[in-house]
């Protein structure tokens, strides 16, 4: 057998690479990852999993019950936070979500897929060893909630022709400076009665950027279509929950008050989701413009 050259050595190192990122490009990531099915309550799981998540080296920043047997917990870490400050309007990305539901005999401990997550935001890194973390802390049985798309997909979606991008996301308000409008928000959030409340706020280091968690509700028929309750119970039916999807973001970047369009924020949790017939994008074809619309009034100067 003739010894290999040091060029056919290089060309099969190159074709193990290329190989390689092929098989990387190919694998399908998706927005929610499960990490626990069983029996007991939201309150004792709540528990279970913030314990475990402050030994995984998370720190717990906010807590949200949107409805009924239904407990989420918002975490973020120095990873998080430095990739966030690596990144373009990456505050949107410092958090991640966990979510306890109940449904029907079961209790569900589920998390948004920080891979997922940071190629739709289009962050600097992939977040892999945060998506080993959690499962550390909370395991992993499955990823759900699409189909599925690969890293190259997920940094250009959008839901179909005409709909809005990560780049082009709603700017609520704009004030002098960044001081100026990450206190105005933070007051504005705290005390406003448009039924947008704050759940938490997350600074990110060396950038004048922080965002915040909202919950929204609305008090009448006339305003449902911002109502976390409403829109939820019109398209998480299917039998796994993703209820991480909540709350929402609204994010202070340098002097300017920025939230995602709901038809990309929603999307990107419930890609597959149909644009027509039951439990479709039509029930809350009002929802983005509901949204973006109480959330301008809530922060505006």
């Amino acid at each position: 057998m003739k010894q290999m050259t040091l060029k056919n050595m290089l060309l099969s190192a190159w074709l193990m690479f290329c190989i390689g990122n092929v098989m990387a490009d190919e694998v399908k990531l998706k927005p929610f990852v499960l990490g626990s099915r069983g029996s007991g309550t939201v309150v004792e799981k709540a528990e279970q999993a913030k314990a475990a998540l402050v030994a995984g080296g998370f720190t717990v920043v906010g807590d949200y019950s949107p409805y009924a047997d239904a407990a989420i917990l918002i975490v973020t870490s120095d990873e998080l936070k430095k990739n966030a400050a690596d990144s373009e309007h990456g505050g949107f990305g410092a958090i991640q979500r966990v979510s306890i539901t109940k449904a029907k005999d079961e209790v569900q401990v589920s998390y948004t897929n920080p891979v997922y997550m940071a190629n739709v935001y289009r962050m600097k890194g992939d977040l892999s060893s945060v998506a080993a973390g959690l499962a550390a802390a909370l395991g992993m049985v499955e990823e759900f909630g699409a189909q599925g798309m690969t890293a190259k997909q997920a940094r250009k979606y959008h839901y179909m022709i005409g709909m809005e991008y990560f780049d082009e996301p709603n700017v609520l308000a704009e004030y002098a400076s960044y001081e100026e409008a990450v206190l105005a928000v933070d007051e504005k959030l705290t005390t406003n009665k448009n039924g947008v409340s704050k759940v938490y706020r997350v600074d990110i280091p060396g950038k004048k950027e922080s965002v915040f968690g909202v919950a929204m509700k609305g008090s009448t028929k006339a305003d449902k279509y911002m109502d976390d309750r409403f829109i939820m119970s019109e398209i998480d039916f299917r039998a796994v929950k993703s209820t991480a999807h909540l709350p929402y973001e609204v994010l202070v970047s340098d002097n300017k008050v920025y939230a995602l369009y709901a038809r990309f924020r929603i999307a990107i949790s419930f890609p597959d989701l149909s644009m027509m017939g039951k439990n479709s994008f039509m029930n809350i074809m009002k929802s983005p413009d509901a949204i973006r619309d109480v959330l301008k009034k809530t922060v505006q100067k």
